[in-house]
């Protein structure tokens, strides 16, 4: 009952993460609306933005959405605007968004990025993963685990990775709330406004109909 009238083959659904089928443009439109009319103060929806645009910033894959609803509740935001906050970390924007956290972590630790981004970054994430999918096997076979790889991807990549998302993070997220604060806030007073209108005209209309029974 639930399922697509169109199935969507897996090459289909592959290439739509990357490009959605109306574009990434109506994309963000969606989003645009979708913040607009959530419930809550101005104020409260932006604090929702900032987490979800900080915590597309770490390199929690697979738990930004718990990251940017933690965050939210603590800031006393909109955890659904943190929701759609995280769409700020999309396919189009992981690899930026990967160069300047690395640099950023690598330069707070004053370690330096070994290699090209390819090298440090791309790489390492299928050597760890490698070594994951063997440790995993290791557990119903005689193999032994295997942590070398995992090791260096967190020596390397996660944690300067995860120390350098807080500075971009912050910088990012402030910016976003900032611009959304008066944005939302003049949405939501035009809505208020034109909701006003309709009701005054519908006391209107019955005030008319009362008067000519």
């Amino acid at each position: 009952m639930f399922k697509r009238r169109d199935a969507r083959s897996t090459l289909r659904i592959v290439a739509e993460v990357f490009w959605p089928r109306g574009g990434w443009l109506r994309a963000a439109h969606y989003v645009k609306h979708r913040m607009r009319r959530l419930p809550g103060t101005p104020e409260q929806i932006a604090r929702g933005v900032f987490a979800g645009v900080f915590a597309s910033f770490t390199p929690f894959f697979g738990m930004h959405f718990i990251v940017a609803a933690i965050l939210a509740k603590v800031m006393r935001g909109s955890i659904l605007a943190a929701l759609l906050g995280t769409f700020f970390g999309n396919p189009l924007t992981y690899v930026p968004i990967a160069y300047i956290a690395l640099q950023t972590g690598h330069w707070m630790l004053g370690t330096s990025m070994r290699g090209t981004l390819d090298d440090s970054m791309f790489s390492k994430f299928g050597a760890a993963a490698g070594d994951l999918w063997h440790n995993v096997l290791a557990i119903f076979t005689p193999e032994r685990a295997h942590w070398t790889e995992l090791a260096r991807f967190y020596e390397d990549v996660f944690f300067p990775w995860m120390i350098g998302a807080i500075v971009p993070g912050i910088i990012f997220g402030g910016i976003c709330y900032y611009l959304s604060v008066p944005v939302i806030h003049a949405y939501q007073k035009r809505r208020s406004a034109r909701l006003r209108k309709k009701m005054e005209k519908l006391r209107a209309q019955a005030g008319a109909a009362a008067a000519k029974r």
